[in-house]
C-alpha cells in the first residue's frame, strides 16, 4: 500500500533525506562551506540584495550534491557488481558536483572583481 501524500508527509521525507546526507562525508565538507561563507557574508559590508545573491549560489553545490549522493544510491540499489555503466552514472553525478562548485566559485569571484574594483 502507498502511503498517503500530504505537505506535512513530504516535509517529513525531506527531512529524512536531509538526515541521510548528513552522514556522508562529501555533504558534511560541503555543509562546513556552506557555514563558513554564510558567517563570512554576515560580516561584509555588501548590500543586502549582494549578500542574497552570495548566499542563494551557496545551495548549489548541496543541491548537487543530494542528487549525487541519490544517483548513487539508485545504482548500488540495481546492481553491486561492477559495470561500466554504473561507474559513468556515478562519475557523471560526482562531475555535476564539480560543475556546482565551478559556477559558485566563478559567480563569487566575479562579484568580489567588480564589487571592489579590482580590475
Amino acid at each position: 500500500m502507498k502511503p498517503k501524500y500530504s505537505l506535512k508527509n513530504n516535509f517529513l521525507y525531506a527531512v529524512d533525506g536531509l538526515k541521510f546526507l548528513l552522514k556522508e562525508n562529501a555533504f558534511k565538507i560541503e555543509i562546513t562551506f556552506f557555514l563558513i561563507f554564510t558567517c563570512g557574508l554576515y560580516f561584509l559590508a555588501l548590500p543586502i540584495w549582494s549578500k542574497m545573491i552570495l548566499f542563494s549560489t551557496l545551495f548549489l553545490p548541496l543541491f548537487a550534491e543530494a542528487i549525487n549522493t541519490s544517483i548513487e544510491k539508485v545504482v548500488d540499489l540495481v546492481t553491486d557488481d561492477f559495470h561500466p555503466l554504473a561507474k559513468q552514472a556515478k562519475d557523471i553525478a560526482a562531475f555535476g558536483v564539480v560543475v556546482s562548485i565551478i559556477i559558485t566559485f566563478l559567480i563569487w569571484i566575479t562579484f568580489f572583481i567588480y564589487y571592489f574594483d579590482l580590475f
